[in-house]
């Protein structure tokens, strides 16, 4: 049965509260009697959706397996449009539809693999948006996504979305060209929102600046700068410049060549008390018709072979899209990491499939850190509906100093409305 926790410290509830009450400020010009704008408040947008999911984990590093029946039900309303601006808010309420065997970084049940999905309440989005016609703004608690979401994302494979406390503009007054800056003052975690480790929040001063060109048949290009000053843990606050580049080729009426390339310089920032610098690249080339493509690519996240905390880090990613499934690496290690894969996914019969292989090895040494495989399929069973069965086997090799094989499997339900 769903448990109850205990609620957020109390330093983020001022925290939240102080933002609520500053969104709130800021909405109130606008409720006023005018007839429009009751339109607009009742008039919104409501939307629902549910999630159930069963993980299960098999860790060789654990005694015990982990058993993870979990769920998410989202309730979001998004009102009408007036004078330009509307107002968002979603709440998730997170559980569990059975017995909680698993460690889920809240329940202190250490003796089982962690599944990072800890039953809680979430204030998930509440944000004012202004739109105009060559430019958004938006404040309060938001879901920001940039490119692949390799450097910053929302976690939504998790069942409690990464979300920030930001201020973001966006900008589309130069053809062809999409520019984003965005203040971040604090990272709502996956682990939350109940005080424990890792911690809830990232509290930090950051700032993302963000530009996107079209080149059309030559494809898009990004170029970024993010300055990450994380307060709540120093050791990863960073600076990273970098650009990516994606595009497809068309060399039949049938068949593309699909590309991305991506180099990141990457430099301690702020109070991080270890000076150091790590390079990242990435490297993909693909084949693709209707229907099928496959890809073959390598990733480099740097590493120093001799010194500690030399290594390219990605606190704000999504992860779990990135060096398989198992996640196995979720922090980079020590000396690096170099992710070698190949992957195909198809579309036939109303199934979508996925089937990926990687080799892991270090960047800075030479040692390999096993191989994965994973799999998934997936079929929208109506309009709103849509089940998903996913599995990820990691294969340490017989690394002696970490013996950690794993297995995962998952069966998930999706229900969404509208």
């Amino acid at each position: 049965m769903y448990q109850h926790q205990k609620a957020r410290g109390e330093g983020a509830v001022v925290r939240f509260s102080t933002a609520a009450a500053a969104l709130l400020l800021i909405a109130l010009p606008c409720l006023g009697a005018d007839a429009s704008l009751s339109d607009a408040l009742v008039g919104g947008k409501p939307q629902w959706n549910l999630r159930l999911r069963y993980e299960d984990v098999h860790d060789d590093a654990l005694a015990r397996d982990a058993s993870a029946p979990t769920f998410r039900l989202r309730f979001g309303y998004e009102t009408l449009k007036w004078q330009h601006a509307s107002l968002l808010l979603e709440v998730d309420q997170l559980g569990v539809w059975a017995a909680e065997s698993y460690n889920s970084t809240r329940n202190g049940k250490t003796d089982r693999p962690i599944v990072s999905d800890p039953p809680a309440t979430d204030l998930n989005q509440a944000a004012l948006r202004l739109s105009y016609a060559k430019d958004d703004f938006i404040l309060g608690r938001q879901r920001i996504v940039l490119d692949n979401q390799r450097f910053i994302g929302g976690v939504a494979w998790r069942q409690n979305e990464q979300t920030f406390d930001a201020a973001l503009w966006r900008l589309r007054a130069i053809p062809s060209v999409t520019i984003t800056y965005a203040y971040l003052d604090n990272v709502n975690r996956v682990f939350g929102p109940d005080a424990g480790t890792p911690p809830p929040d990232l509290r930090l001063r950051g700032n993302l600046l963000h530009a996107a060109l079209d080149l059309k048949a030559a494809g898009k290009v990004a170029v970024f700068g993010h300055w990450l000053d994380i307060r709540t843990t120093p050791a990863l606050s960073h600076e990273n410049l970098g650009l990516l580049w994606t595009g497809s080729y068309a060399i039949s009426s049938d068949w593309k060549l699909p590309w991305s390339a991506s180099y990141v310089q990457q430099r301690d920032y702020g109070d991080n008390p270890t000076p150091y610098h790590a390079d990242y690249y990435q490297l993909e080339l693909g084949l693709a018709r209707e229907g099928f493509s496959i890809r073959v690519g390598e990733e480099d996240l740097g590493g120093d072979a001799t010194r500690n905390g030399h290594r390219f880090q990605t606190p704000l990613a999504t992860l779990h899209a990135f060096q398989g499934w198992a996640d196995k690496f979720l922090t980079t290690p020590p000396q690096g990491i170099r992710d070698s894969y190949i992957a195909a996914t198809a579309h036939y019969w109303g199934v979508d499939s996925q089937l990926a292989w990687h080799d892991f090895r270090a960047s800075a040494v030479q040692r390999r850190y096993g191989s994965e495989w994973d799999v998934s399929l997936a079929r929208k069973l109506s309009p709103h509906t849509e089940l998903l069965l996913k599995a990820a086997s990691y294969d340490s090799s017989g690394l002696a100093s970490d013996p950690r094989d794993t297995r995962k499997l998952w069966l998930q339900l999706v229900v969404n409305y509208p």
